[in-house]
């Protein structure tokens, strides 16, 4: 066995040894609970060097205790008692990125909330309407499973008039060459000459432009009107809404969860 072998093995034995008698959970699912990403992201995090535990790099598979200390690129973290859900109207011109120095808006500090929360599914930098941010990194690995197929609600305005036959060509599936992959089935409103309403079950690269592209149109405006049961309703450009009650627990759901409050 490496040296290097023996420490990681050492490190893992340290802590699960510390944590006997605790609930003891793995660290990406510990990250994922304090809302910092999802659970994939999170082993980004750890493979990349940037997550540490009581003093000392982490590696992949280690578990935490309750007096275990995390930090995440300096930053100590702790679970957070209450998770909250937001529905945010992001205008147009903001990015869905937290660390992005060529970004002149940045999503996480628009919204001006006074807890950390990440989003659920990004909206690019030309499109508005709704986001779903979040601490509790479990209900964002929950709506980004591809697999779950959950439903996302779009308005759509072209450069011009729809004709049938390429509205009934997305509805079937859309080969996108430059991503490689065929689009799912999705259904399709025509509600104006220009514009459409889409409901896609999945989340590729600019989904919704290239496949108006690969149809002959061009994209004029994109809003994001509904993310599974939670609706845009009222809100304005940057405006938000904590989700509560029979909508929340809804959410929680159709995602296969409990409702995420503490207790």
């Amino acid at each position: 066995m490496s040296p290097v072998s023996r420490e990681i093995r050492k490190a893992a034995l340290d802590v699960s040894i510390r944590g006997v008698g605790m609930e003891m959970v793995r660290l990406n699912k510990y990250l994922a609970s304090c809302g910092v990403c999802s659970r994939r992201d999170a082993d980004k995090l750890i493979e990349a060097g940037e997550v540490f535990l009581n003093g000392k790099k982490a590696v992949a598979g280690m578990k935490v205790g309750q007096d275990d200390r995390v930090e995440v690129r300096g930053r100590c973290l702790a679970r957070p008692e209450e998770k909250v859900v937001l529905a945010y109207y992001k205008p147009l011109g903001v990015v869905c990125s937290e660390r992005d120095a060529h970004a002149g808006r940045l999503v996480t500090k628009e919204i001006g909330y006074h807890k950390r929360v990440t989003y659920a599914g990004r909206l690019d930098k030309d499109s508005e309407g709704l986001l779903l941010l979040t601490n509790d990194g479990e209900l964002i690995d929950a709506m980004m499973r591809g697999k779950n197929g959950h439903e996302k609600e779009y308005i759509v305005k072209s450069d011009r008039k729809w004709e049938d036959e390429a509205i009934d060509h997305m509805r079937e599936g859309v080969y996108l060459a430059e991503l490689g992959q065929t689009t799912r089935p999705c259904k399709i409103e025509k509600v104006g000459d220009k514009t459409l309403k889409m409901v896609l079950t999945q989340g590729l690269n600019r989904q919704i432009r290239r496949m108006c592209e690969a149809q002959g149109y061009r994209v004029k405006s994109l809003k994001r009107t509904r993310v599974i049961n939670v609706n845009l309703e009222k809100l304005k450009p940057g405006e938000y809404r904590e989700l509560t009650g029979q909508e929340r627990e809804e959410l929680y759901r159709l995602c296969g969860l409990d409702t995420g409050q503490p207790g």
